[in-house]
């Protein structure tokens, strides 16, 4: 059993671009990387199978308030962890729960000791505190957990951010005490994340990357981007927590995004990303393409017999045809939003796998370049 490490290989010519491996008990992970959200133990409408061999997924997400609440703890201490009870052998990290309990604005109560809940299934009544949140991630058996924090809503005012991020950072100092008091289960590490809040408050967001660079956990996470702000602004604040949170260390921000906002966080030095955006829009017809974005529903598909994508090697997106997808999706046919899924997820963790390549080559930022627009594109 291991501790999660971090190796930066290189950091590409004019670019904060950086490609690195993490190493952990379930395997490696070349960075950067997109990580597919799982949120109840399973990517929608995609099998593990899937996203191993076609999607090539290295590492998943699972979401600690849904799956407390559904299948719950018990059910997975007794299948062995998620890992076993989903049949997922490589990496998974797993949030805290922290945005799903925050999101039920008018069913939650913050206060020093943590926040008080009612369930969006039944109603019940439940308190999530950082101890228990790491016991609950303990449990799910996660190689990166994630800690409980305090998500700010944009825009939020400055007082309000303030005592926001002091409660998050007191309830990390919470959260690594008991990971210390408590061991490892099923015999594998896991590792801390802290989050780094402070909404769009410079002197927040440098106070509070200090204060989570002193924790000296395995990696740490940049939070509460990309939930409404300006783009622009969340790339000069993604970029200044970079600048401020150890280089040794992989950088995760969470919740981004699109394509193009991966390869400009890139460039800013970014490792790890997840997000929902290629399910749920591909479950609605959107399709992220090599060439550029298409929405599959529309009429000019219907006698398009080209492959849904030839940029990318995938036996998927090499294989159906576009006129056939816009049928399934007209038919309302299930295999839709499977093939639609399958052909975002793929693209995304191809996209990241080529900007690899080009850190590592040196050549990233021209490429960023001439691929941007290109994908950018409505088709």
């Amino acid at each position: 059993m291991a501790c999660l490490q971090f190796n930066l290989i290189n950091t590409s010519t004019n670019s904060k671009g950086r490609a690195g491996t993490i190493s952990t008990d379930h395997g490696e992970i070349q960075t950067p990387i997109f990580m597919p959200v799982g949120t109840v133990g399973s990517v929608k409408a995609v099998t593990q199978q899937q996203l191993s061999i076609d999607v090539q997924a290295q590492i998943i997400l699972g979401n600690t308030y849904h799956l407390y609440l559904r299948p719950g703890i018990e059910v997975l201490e007794a299948a062995g962890g998620l890992h076993k009870f989903m049949g997922w052998k490589k990496p998974i990290l797993t949030d805290s729960g922290g945005y799903q309990v925050f999101s039920l604005a008018a069913n939650r109560k913050i206060t020093e000791e943590g926040v008080l809940f009612q369930s969006h299934i039944d109603g019940s009544r439940h308190l999530f505190t950082p101890e228990k949140v790491m016991d609950i991630e303990r449990s799910i058996g996660a190689d990166i957990i994630m800690a409980f924090d305090e998500c700010p809503p944009y825009p939020s005012e400055y007082i309000y951010t303030k005592k926001s991020m002091e409660l998050t950072h007191r309830w990390l100092q919470r959260c690594v005490h008991r990971l210390a008091e408590t061991p490892d289960k099923y015999g594998y590490s896991q590792n801390l994340f802290p989050i780094v809040q402070g909404s769009t408050y410079k002197d927040l967001r440098i106070a509070s990357c200090q204060f989570i660079s002193e924790i000296n956990a395995a990696g740490n996470a940049i939070g509460g981007l990309s939930v409404g702000e300006p783009e622009e602004m969340m790339y000069e604040f993604t970029a200044m927590c970079t600048e401020h949170l150890p280089i040794e260390k992989p950088r995760y921000l969470m919740g981004v995004g699109t394509p193009w906002n991966l390869l400009e966080c890139i460039d800013l030095g970014i490792d790890m990303f997840d997000c929902v955006m290629p399910t749920r829009n591909g479950r609605n017809g959107m399709l992220f393409t090599t060439k550029g974005v298409i929405n599959i529903k529309n009429k000019k598909w219907a006698t398009d017999f080209s492959v849904i994508d030839d940029g990318m090697p995938s036996e998927i997106s090499n294989y159906y045809t576009k006129a056939y997808l816009r049928h399934l999706f007209v038919a309302n046919e299930l295999l839709a939003l499977q093939l639609a899924s399958i052909q975002n997820l793929t693209f995304y963790l191809w996209l990241v796998g080529e900007a690899r390549k080009h850190i590592l080559a040196n050549t990233f930022k021209s490429w960023k370049a001439e691929i941007l627009p290109i994908i950018k594109q409505r088709l």
